[in-house]
């Protein structure tokens, strides 16, 4: 178990585009099991990874020994942080469940706006990028698709819906952690002195922007199609643009860790001030009906849905909830929206409802204040150490950083919201017996999303430690002068892979800058592309998946949410690809740094 192992790149016959074949076969076993087979997203991920394991050992030549302990590394890395961080986020939802004020805060949101595209900008997109902000790694997406589903989404809708938001905030996440990774890696991959976290930062937010605009007007386009954008335009262009100013001026002239905390903040607080002078003309009912009920319209312009989205499709059987969460979509009694609000709770009890995210947004505020978050990632609160018995070596004969394994404990984010969990079962009057059962409880419903976004880890750290990730990182730098389009397209594979921003950038910003010395091109574009063009490969990665899928019920149908998704995945790709194509050249080149 102990050989050590040298990363190569061309591995058949000394050629990159030959070993590239071999190298994409696990990625295309992933996305065509969940994509064409409709396999449950664990079954394809395990499939994937053994794939992945024969194509490292038998094409690579990496050792048994070598290709297991690059799988054990990457399975456990999925559990610490990335599930610590959802199975906790999804526990404290699961208290205000049990506690009733999940119901209360619906209702506070209704009052808002009864109109629940509305509702999506305001949850998905507003919110959702402020736990992006502050917590990353799936968090959004779990918390968001249940909120959805409670205020009346039909799971699949809610799903889809909550992966398209998690787009534009993705390369800021975590105070920006994606974005000083970026920086590390590529300060010594170049001589460009632009290579820093500010200057990278500034770059990303005169790309991701884009995305902030349109993206509110594709949610709209998903829950009610022309209709819903036609008549709830003037609200999404507002959370749209004022989100995208926020994000390119605090990222270019305030704080690039803060970004998405501005603009979210900003975009939100923009589209209460717009609803207190304007109303969209129609408030349809998109509520899934109780079971049994037959649906108020058919489909079409007069329907309460889409005539491209049936209600056989978002309610099917066996989208079953879990018994610790309200029955999907239906968290009130059927009727029309205005009844649900004429219930008042008393402004304590909607205190209560707002106090876990508020208490949510102050720890993690805390925990990330400068002499506080340099506190914590030292001993003995941080641990660092050698993956046991893995030796894996660079090109540069140098061994791999991700060999060492970083146990935070605690200033996980998984840790603070177990902090954060606890203060709320406080603040919700939960016995600690209750709340220990809904713990529990939340690792029943999440068993399948468990064993998924391990298994889509390990096969990303035997990716990227047998050298695959690599060569076909070199096969699409072969392009020379076309890589320019290409880069985001980089980008997306990481993120689509991994399910992080953070990791895309560790594994392929230092080729982007390397590329782009030899290519002629400019090392921050290209840099700051891979960033943006990751995030949107954030709703199509398997672990996303898996989390909405779990947190809606609907574990195994990851596949049909993924052919929700890909569509849009692609089409805003291919806007990136083009934006950054035009950076390139003297049409927006003024707009790099």
């Amino acid at each position: 178990m102990s050989d050590q192992f040298t990363i190569v790149t061309d591995p058949v016959a000394g050629s990159v585009a030959l070993s590239a074949i071999f190298a994409v076969l696990p990625l295309l076993t992933l996305f065509v099991l969940l994509g064409a087979v409709r396999m449950r997203a664990w079954l394809a991920g395990l499939i994937s990874l053994v794939v992945a394991l024969v194509v490292a050992v038998a094409i690579y030549s990496m050792p048994v020994g070598q290709a297991l302990l690059s799988a054990s590394e990457g399975a456990a890395f999925g559990f610490f942080p990335i599930l610590w961080i959802v199975l906790n986020a999804i526990w404290v939802y699961n208290l205000t469940v049990v506690s009733g004020h999940f119901d209360v805060l619906r209702r506070s949101m209704e009052r808002v706006s009864p109109d629940m595209r509305i509702q999506a900008i305001i949850v998905a997109f507003c919110f959702g990028a402020l736990l992006e902000a502050l917590a990353g790694f799936g968090t959004p997406v779990a918390v968001t698709v249940v909120m959805l589903m409670a205020l009346g989404f039909p799971p699949l809708r809610a799903a889809s819906v909550a992966l398209i938001a998690n787009t534009a905030p993705v390369a800021f996440g975590a105070l920006a952690t994606p974005i000083v990774t970026l920086g590390t890696v590529t300060s010594g991959a170049s001589d460009d002195p632009r290579l820093t976290t500010e200057t990278l930062g500034a770059m990303v937010g005169r790309q991701t922007p884009l995305l902030a605009v349109v993206v509110p007007l594709v949610l709209v386009a998903v829950i009610d199609g022309r209709r819903g954008v036609r008549q709830t335009w003037p609200a999404a262009a507002v959370a749209g643009v004022v989100f995208a100013a926020g994000q390119f001026l605090a990222s270019n002239y305030v704080s690039v860790p803060l970004t998405d905390i501005i603009a979210a903040l900003l975009a939100a607080a923009a589209v209460v001030l717009l609803l207190r002078f304007w109303r969209p003309a129609e408030t349809p009912d998109l509520r899934e009906p109780a079971r049994g009920a037959p649906a108020a319209q058919a489909t079409g312009p007069a329907s309460g849905r889409p005539a491209d989205a049936p209600a056989a499709s978002d309610s099917r059987p066996d989208a079953r909830p879990s018994p610790a969460r309200p029955s999907p979509g239906r968290p009130a009694p059927a009727g029309p929206v205005v009844a649900t609000a004429e219930r008042r709770d008393s402004g304590a009890e909607v205190a209560r409802a707002y106090a876990p995210y508020l208490i949510i947004i102050v720890i993690f505020s805390i925990a990330n204040i400068g002499a506080i978050k340099s506190a914590l990632a030292k001993e003995p609160w941080t641990q660092a150490f050698a993956w046991p018995g893995l030796h894996v070596y660079g090109a540069s004969g140098k061994p791999l950083s991700s060999t060492t394994f970083t146990l935070g404990w605690l200033p996980a984010a998984g840790t603070l919201m177990i902090l954060a969990g606890l203060l709320t079962a406080v603040v919700l009057r939960i016995r600690p017996g209750r709340a220990l059962r809904a713990y529990a409880d939340t690792y029943v419903e999440l068993r399948h999303a468990i064993v998924t976004v391990m298994a889509v880890l390990a096969l990303a750290y035997v990716l990227n430690q047998s050298g695959q990730t690599n060569t076909l990182g070199e096969f699409l730098a072969a392009a020379g002068g076309l890589f320019v389009f290409l880069s985001s397209m980089l980008g997306w594979i990481g993120v689509a892979v991994t399910g992080s921003d953070t990791s895309a950038n560790a594994l392929f910003g230092a080729l982007q800058v390397q590329t782009a010395d030899r290519a002629g091109l400019d090392p921050l574009l290209l840099a700051a592309a891979n960033s943006s063009g990751g995030v949107l490969g954030k709703m199509i990665s398997p672990q996303n998946l898996a989390i909405a899928a779990s947190a809606v019920g609907m574990a195994g149908r990851e596949g049909d949410i993924f052919r929700r998704v890909v569509g849009w995945s692609l089409l805003l790709l291919l806007v990136m690809c083009i934006l950054v194509t035009l950076q390139g050249t003297p049409v927006l080149g003024w707009m790099v740094p």
